[in-house]
């Protein structure tokens, strides 16, 4: 069966992602630079309203996810003080200075994280080498990537989206996840042969996810 996450930039789309059938919510802020760590005062109140898995955002800017030690610090910070209020898992991806998986620095998030899963975000999709970077993120512990391929959307990155499920062979989830939508989801599940689809239902150009896109994803 498959299963559709919503990213939820706004505590509104959360609630739209929840009320309409989401299995799952990643929630963060800033949508204008692709996903930033969540207030904690809004988590804290999703929380309390949302009883889906719901995996929070650990990322500092926008940008590139090459992080100062300043950065660094302030993301462990902000995993200890949302990992207290019972959230499901984290998101995040930390690339060295040569666009490789930054097995150290991952692997302490992963363990400060821990029992809680952890989904290594679309950084894999500016990280170097398709095979050795999958590699490397199972070795730091993740247990799940999103990624649309290394390519800039699922469309053009299916033969790899494809691949990357055939190389996990169950050991890592492969989220397929960046310009996925009810129009195309059921043509890249069939090819792609994953199971589980990430989306933030934003049909208008604007800020929140569609009521209608939510329940079309989950449909189809």
């Amino acid at each position: 069966m498959s299963k559709i996450e919503i990213a939820c930039f706004n505590p509104e789309s959360a609630m739209t992602a929840f009320e309409n059938g989401a299995d799952r919510i990643e929630l963060c802020d800033g949508l204008s630079e692709g996903g930033t760590t969540p207030d904690f005062e809004t988590t804290k109140e999703l929380r309390e309203k949302i009883n889906i898995p719901v995996f929070v955002m650990i990322r500092p800017r926008g940008g590139d996810f090459t992080y100062s030690e300043s950065e660094f610090e302030q993301m462990q910070k902000d995993m200890l003080q949302l990992k207290s209020l019972k959230v499901d898992g984290f998101v995040f991806g930390i690339l060295d200075e040569n666009n490789q998986i930054h097995g150290e620095h991952n692997k302490i998030l992963v363990e400060m994280a821990y029992p809680l899963p952890c989904t290594f975000h679309r950084a894999f999709d500016r990280a170097k080498g398709l095979e050795d970077s999958l590699e490397k993120v199972i070795g730091c512990g993740f247990k799940t990537i999103l990624t649309s391929g290394q390519e800039p959307n699922v469309s053009e990155g299916k033969e790899n989206l494809k691949k990357l499920v055939e190389l996990a062979a169950g050991r890592i989830e492969i989220l397929v996840g960046g310009g996925l939508r009810s129009t195309n989801i059921e043509e890249i599940r069939a090819f792609t042969n994953a199971s589980y689809f990430h989306s933030s239902a934003i049909t208008d150009g604007g800020s929140f996810a569609s009521a209608n896109e939510v329940l079309a994803l989950k449909n189809k």
